[in-house]
């Protein structure tokens, strides 16, 4: 089968970028003669001191590899939580930044140089010293332009990472950036000696320091880790061992949650969150994950951005979110949800107005719109993908809805092969400020690669103000300019949120002392017992 990337996308650059579909595919052989028959020891209880198995029901499949650098997959992304760590590290539930490898936040020496130093004793699985040189390399190899790592556009300001000494590591900016203590949160440190040595083997079988050592993954069924007996950090691991179970299947998650198969799954669906709450807590947390619609611009309709705003303006939002997702979103205002801490309400809000919407098309000269929707197969997304075929058609567009397993159809979008689509996305697990949440869509790869925004007035404007906002010293600076960017893109609307939404989460909360459920995709397990 040939391969599939956008013209110009060097091939090295596209299989980063698209998740690794090809390199998902290769490993999942190693991944499975790695995990083999196990013995999970379901149902084994413990205590907070160690002991005792924590099983959980996870809602994505093992769509990538593990190498933190690359990975943007749901589940090895949280998995990764717990078998890496950062020098700094965000808190799964509130997402503020705390020291991890190092003993405290980086210190700052002057505006474009900080230090940090690494905790004492700290040893990767193999049992070898976490360096300073390890360090260097785990930042080196993500600024390096050849391996196109996803976390290089969240640190453009680093200019030099050098090491001081074995457990001081200095860094120099190209500029200073104030939120730089916390940015450093995106970097998880890897051993230089183990990924040099076979970094195919590492992407499958990934080695790091937190406080749970990988031990088998089999794509479409389980993730088991064993805690790190000689960890030494922060967070220690309360349970014995971790066995995750890859239940896409909605019903079959719920089953697992209900017969005590597991004791916490991710992604209730919307429809069962009141039916759990008998055995099992259920609480839905306000996300940044958003639901949005995104558009290929190279298609001379959709270049015109009035048949953009039109179709926002067609859908009847709330009537999605109170019948598909029973309550469990909060339809888009701005670019962030109101609860963000720096919210900014857009000039442009999209209410569900039909009369705007046949207005702008018609002022478009598209007065009997045709089009392919793609949309992925995720439980909730399918759900509410009738209903915005339902808004389009009170309208007078004739939309196509072309559902379909995710890989398969990112695929198409970098191909080219797409008119529009709906899709999730929630770059919050890599950080919470604005400036990384908007550079995660509007700055980059997603723009010149994925919708074809690269050669407009708007994206360069785009670009100016975050690289000014990055810049700027005073808060009240920043916010302002993110407010500008914020007002642009939902202008524009090339790529922008229809809703931003709850993530309903179910736990036994007698069987796992500690638990929270967080506010992005994923279940976090640091300094959760097993009882």
């Amino acid at each position: 089968m040939p391969e599939l990337r956008p013209a110009g996308v060097e091939r090295r650059t596209f299989l980063r970028y698209t998740g690794f579909i090809g390199a998902a595919a290769a490993i999942t052989a190693s991944l499975s003669a790695c995990g083999g028959p196990t013995s999970t020891a379901d149902g084994e209880t413990g205590g907070s001191d160690g002991s005792g198995t924590i099983e959980a029901g996870m809602s994505y499949p093992l769509s990538t590899g593990f190498d933190p650098m690359i990975t943007s997959g749901a589940t090895p992304y949280a998995a990764n939580m717990h078998i890496f760590e950062g020098l700094v590290d965000l808190d799964p539930v509130t997402l503020v930044a705390r020291p991890t490898l190092a003993t405290g936040m980086p210190k700052k020496i002057n505006a474009t140089t900080y230090r940090a130093t690494l905790r004492d004793g700290a040893t990767f699985h193999d049992g070898s010293p976490v360096t300073a040189d390890d360090v260097v390399f785990s930042f080196e190899r993500i600024l390096d332009e050849k391996n196109a790592s996803l976390m290089a556009q969240f640190v453009p300001f680093i200019d030099t990472v050098t090491a001081v000494d074995a457990k001081t590591v200095e860094f120099k900016l190209k500029y200073a950036f104030a939120l730089f203590p916390s940015r450093v949160a995106v970097a998880r440190i890897v051993p230089k000696k183990i990924v040099e040595a076979d970094v195919k083997k590492f992407d499958a079988e990934p080695v790091g320091s937190g406080p749970y050592r990988f031990v088998s993954a089999t794509r479409e069924d389980k993730i088991v880790f064993e805690k790190y007996d000689t960890y030494n950090g922060p967070h220690p691991a309360k349970a014995k061992k971790m066995i995750w179970r890859l239940i896409s299947d909605q019903s079959a998650r719920v089953s697992a949650m209900q017969s005590g198969r597991v004791q916490a799954i991710e992604d209730v669906p919307y429809i069962d969150v009141d039916g759990l709450s008998a055995p099992a807590k259920t609480e839905a947390v306000q996300s940044f994950g958003l639901l949005f619609l995104m558009f290929n611009t190279a298609d001379e309709r959709f270049a015109d951005k009035r048949v953009r705003q039109a179709l926002h303006y067609a859908l009847d939002t709330e009537k999605i979110i109170r019948t598909a997702m029973v309550g469990n979103a909060t339809a888009a205002t701005g670019y962030v949800p109101p609860t963000h801490p720096d919210y900014h309400k857009a000039a442009t809000v999209y209410t569900h107005d039909v009369a705007e919407a046949r207005k702008l098309l018609a002022e478009a000269g598209l007065r009997d719109l045709k089009f392919s929707v793609l949309t992925t197969d995720t439980g909730w997304v399918k759900d509410i993908a009738p209903l915005l075929k339902e808004s389009w058609a009170a309208a007078g567009v004739d939309a196509t809805l072309d559902i379909a397993q995710s890989p398969a159809q990112w695929a198409k979008v970098d191909s080219g092969r797409f008119e529009v689509m709906v899709a999730p996305g929630d770059p919050s697990v890599f950080g919470n400020d604005v400036d990384l949440l908007m550079r995660w869509f509007y700055y980059g790869f997603w723009p010149e690669k994925r919708y074809g925004w690269s050669t407009t007035a708007a994206y360069k404007k785009v670009k100016q103000l975050l690289d000014k906002a990055a810049q700027a010293a005073d808060e009240a600076v920043r916010k302002q300019l993110w407010a500008q960017v914020t007002d642009l893109v939902a202008d524009e609307a090339a790529l922008y949120p229809i809703l931003h939404r709850k993530l309903p989460t179910a736990w036994n909360e007698k069987a796992l002392p500690g638990f929270q459920p967080l506010p992005t995709t994923g279940l976090s397990f640091l300094d959760v017992g097993r009882a």
